[in-house]
């Protein structure tokens, strides 16, 4: 990657590519940088090499403006809708159309390279799942989050287009709205349901660690074009000691309660279609993918993209923690 080609970094005002963005333009790479948030976008120009662009990626006359700011020779699409709860419209309008026109920005800069971030949550399955490589059998989608990414993913192989496909797991740091926030405001309005007896593993991803594995993804040679790479800390971990380890440097006792697994999967089943019939915009505090990821291992084989480039992660969980939460 040629430190004179412009950049586009779509959902930039997110975690994770308003961290690649600061990267990148520390680095000197010239950015063009999207997202919907304006205080994060001003935050971002202040870096004097990125130009920010207020984009709703699913509206036509988004291709217009940002084919004008190019010609770009790499775009690293990060924006998406992300929930697990929500209307499936909305995931195809962000998820899907607002691919579909990155992909004819990308055309229009005559075959500009594309770095599409997508998700594990396609792999995800109401099972076990240990050491996931990129070329699993995929399962039906288990919510509409999945579905549209899957189908975003195809968009892109279909394309025509130099890309690579990424799949960051669990990206969490300082910065994160989402993923820890989420389980210690759980944690500390009442006690979190254990299920299967709390077996459960998987593996996170510190937010530096992720933007390291981009650069190498660019940079290296041995990432083929179309290739599909798992992105993780490569660090197996009990779920209930993540949850408990992140809690206590947020000064959040953890309360647990034996719940057996089908009861915790009706209960949620019961709340989503109560949810929908009455407030669909609302999530549910019970969902049946939540339960699906406490009771189940999920971990991701990063071999391919270590092969490829060299890329290893080298933060582990607990000192990520210290990062993220300025704690000792």
């Amino acid at each position: 990657m040629s430190a004179s080609e412009t950049i586009l970094v779509t959902g930039a005002t997110g975690f994770f590519g308003g961290a690649l963005v600061k990267r990148l333009s520390h680095i000197g790479h010239k950015i063009v940088a999207t997202g919907r948030n304006p205080g994060r976008l001003d935050e971002l120009a202040q870096s004097g090499r990125v130009t920010v662009l207020s984009a709703d990626l699913a509206d036509p006359s988004t291709v217009e403006r940002l084919t004008t700011a190019g010609p770009f020779g790499t775009i690293i699409h990060c924006a998406a809708r992300s929930s697990a709860w929500g209307p499936r419209p909305a995931f195809d309008r962000d998820n899907v159309l607002g691919t579909q026109n990155v992909i004819e920005i990308a055309r229009r800069a005559s075959g500009a390279r594309m770095l599409h971030v997508s998700t594990p949550s396609i792999y995800f399955r109401f099972a076990d799942q240990f050491d996931t490589r990129e070329d699993a059998a995929l399962p039906s989608p288990v919510n509409a989050y999945a579905a549209s990414k899957r189908r975003a993913e195809e968009l892109v192989t279909g394309s025509g287009l130099p890309h690579t496909i990424l799949r960051p797991r669990g990206l969490y740091g300082k910065g994160d709205t989402a993923l820890l926030p989420r389980l210690i405001h759980a944690a500390r309005t009442g006690p979190l349901p254990l299920l299967r007896g709390g077996q459960a593993v998987t593996d996170l991803t510190y937010i530096e660690d992720a933007v390291d594995a981009v650069l190498a993804v660019l940079n290296s040679p041995g990432a083929t074009d179309g290739a599909i790479y798992n992105i993780s800390g490569g660090e197996a971990l009990p779920l209930t000691h993540m949850i408990e380890s992140a809690a206590r440097h947020a000064n959040v006792t953890v309360r647990w309660r034996r719940v057996p697994l089908p009861l915790a999967l009706g209960v949620a089943k019961a709340s989503e279609a109560a949810h929908r019939a009455f407030a669909p915009q609302r999530e549910p505090r019970a969902t049946v993918y939540g339960a699906g990821v406490l009771a189940f291992s999920k971990t991701l084989d990063i071999s391919a993209i270590s092969r490829d480039t060299g890329w290893r992660p080298v933060v582990p969980f607990e000192e990520g923690l210290v990062r993220t939460f300025g704690t000792t």
